[in-house]
C-alpha cells in the first residue's frame, strides 16, 4: 500500500502487521480524513492530539490521518509548536486554501 500513498493509508515494517491495519482502516479513511479536517476547521489551528480530541475518535484512527492530509496538501503547519500531554513539542495545523476548498 505504501506505493499508493498518500491516498491510501501508508504501512510499514515487514512483518504484516501494519499492512493488514492499513487494509483495514482504507474503507473508513475517506471519513476519519473530512472528520480531521472538519476539527481543524473547528479549532482553526490545533495539534493533532488538540483536534482528535474535538473528534471523538480514537488516537489511533485519526492521527495518522494527518500525515496523509499533510501529504495531500490539505492541511499545513503553522510554524508554532505546543507540548501535548505527554510533555513532548507537536506541530500546530490549519488547513489549506486547497483544504477549505475540499470541505
Amino acid at each position: 500500500m505504501a506505493d499508493r500513498y498518500p491516498d491510501n493509508p501508508g504501512a510499514k515494517g515487514p512483518d504484516g502487521t501494519s499492512q493488514d491495519a492499513a487494509e483495514a482502516i482504507a474503507p473508513n479513511v475517506s471519513h476519519l480524513r473530512r472528520l480531521a479536517m472538519r476539527s481543524l476547521a473547528r479549532l482553526g489551528q490545533a495539534t493533532p492530539l488538540e483536534a482528535i480530541a474535538v473528534a471523538g475518535v480514537t488516537r489511533e484512527s485519526l492521527q495518522p490521518r494527518f500525515s496523509e492530509l499533510r501529504a495531500m496538501g490539505l492541511i499545513e503547519a503553522t510554524g508554532a509548536r505546543r507540548r501535548n500531554p505527554s510533555g513532548k513539542s507537536a506541530s500546530v495545523l490549519r488547513l489549506t486554501d486547497k483544504g477549505r476548498a475540499a470541505l
